[in-house]
């Protein structure tokens, strides 16, 4: 979609075309990110910009921990920690360090794509377990899903594609399923939990964090979304405090860290990002596109799910084959992506993380397309 739509825009202009396929934050960084790169950039000591221990930084590592043991009330440490190239770095490095070859890692569709890929890279073997109507796992289709090979279960919530948020009965009804399942084959779940739009919520409820639900869970993020650095490659993967073999993880991890060709993660994101743990970009403005779209796809006819939180929208395809749709919609100058590359068919995903004249001048689009489409079916 991203190659289709640089012909497009090269063919018809680029104010003619409506790009809504990339999870491309378009909020800038907040004002603090500005200041502590401001800050770096005009200190001279020495080693600032050298190798540094593979898992990152003390003090970043520090710093993410105490935020961490603050939001969840558990006794996070640096040794908790490890800083990555992004959230993709943290699942790749947490994936090395988790599988044997043929060992199987269950995610529920829709599903991030690239988890199919990287699974395969670290020589494990995808299985798939659904949703509901409302994108809400279904926890027989989970238990149906685990065999004895099964050695993690990974979920993402805020969710890309759909924007949905996983509430604390769902996480612990899959708790529970991993725990039932651990006694049955005698085996070891880990619980990963890829968290990038975690600070992107529309809702009052307090984030239910993994670590409560499951002893032997992992957090995979990255700093792209919340502080809109998607292009600067910084993130972490943190370890339930109370997880058994914790140190033999990371000392796995740390190794794939190196081992994978990632080294460390970038050192002056590392310095930035420890001393703006609480910042963040606004959030409202991601919700107020939410709703805008929401609002305006729903008022033509469109059946979607509201999303919680994240930048994504997932409206059901107004033909049966979303792949159909999306060319349609093409037609119209309006990007979207179908819904089969996240495993769901019959659906197609949104990225409204863009300007407002994008989303605005997509409507008219969107708008002739379901009406085409309706002609279609009849």
């Amino acid at each position: 979609m991203f190659e289709e739509g640089i012909e497009l825009k090269r063919q018809f202009g680029a104010d003619n075309v409506f790009d809504l396929s990339l999870g491309n934050p378009v909020l800038e960084p907040p004002s603090e990110f500005r200041q502590e790169l401001l800050r770096i950039a005009n200190d001279e000591s020495p080693g600032t910009h050298r190798y540094m221990p593979n898992s990152g930084f003390q003090e970043t590592r520090a710093a993410v921990a105490r935020t961490l043991a603050a939001e969840t009330g558990l006794p996070f440490t640096a040794s908790d920690v490890l800083m990555a190239c992004g959230a993709a770095g943290a699942l790749n490095v947490t994936l090395r360090a988790l599988l044997d070859p043929g060992d199987e890692v269950v995610i529920f569709a829709p599903y991030f794509a690239e988890y199919v890929f990287y699974i395969q890279h670290q020589g494990g073997s995808v299985k798939l377990a659904s949703c509901d109507a409302g994108f809400l796992p279904d926890i027989e289709s989970l238990r149906a899903a685990i065999t004895p090979r099964t050695r993690a279960v990974i979920i993402n919530s805020p969710n890309n594609p759909t924007g949905v948020i996983y509430p604390s009965q769902t996480i612990a009804a899959i708790g529970d399923a991993l725990k039932a399942a651990e006694r049955s084959f005698g085996i070891e779940i880990t619980l990963i939990a890829d968290e990038p739009y975690r600070k992107l919520m529309f809702t009052d409820e307090p984030y239910p964090f993994i670590y409560k639900y499951h002893p032997r869970s992992i957090v995979c993020t990255s700093h792209s979304k919340d502080l809109g650095l998607a292009g600067e490659r910084i993130g972490y993967v943190a370890v339930n405090p109370g997880a058994p073999d914790k140190a033999e993880f990371m000392d796995a991890a740390v190794f794939a860290n190196r081992t994978l060709g990632f080294v460390n993660a970038p050192a002056i994101m590392q310095r930035i990002v420890a001393r703006i743990q609480d910042a963040s970009v606004d959030v409202g403005e991601y919700r107020r596109r939410r709703d805008f779209m929401y609002g305006a796809l729903t008022e033509v006819g469109y059946q979607c799910v509201q999303p919680q939180g994240a930048f994504y929208m997932f409206p059901k395809s107004p033909l049966p084959d979303d792949r159909e749709f999306i060319r349609l919609l093409q037609s119209k100058m309006v990007l979207c992506v179908p819904g089969i590359g996240f495993g769901a068919p019959g659906y197609f995903r949104i990225s409204y993380c863009v300007h407002d004249r994008t989303l605005k001048g997509s409507i008219p689009g969107f708008r002739a397309a379901f009406k085409e489409a309706a002609g279609k079916r009849a």
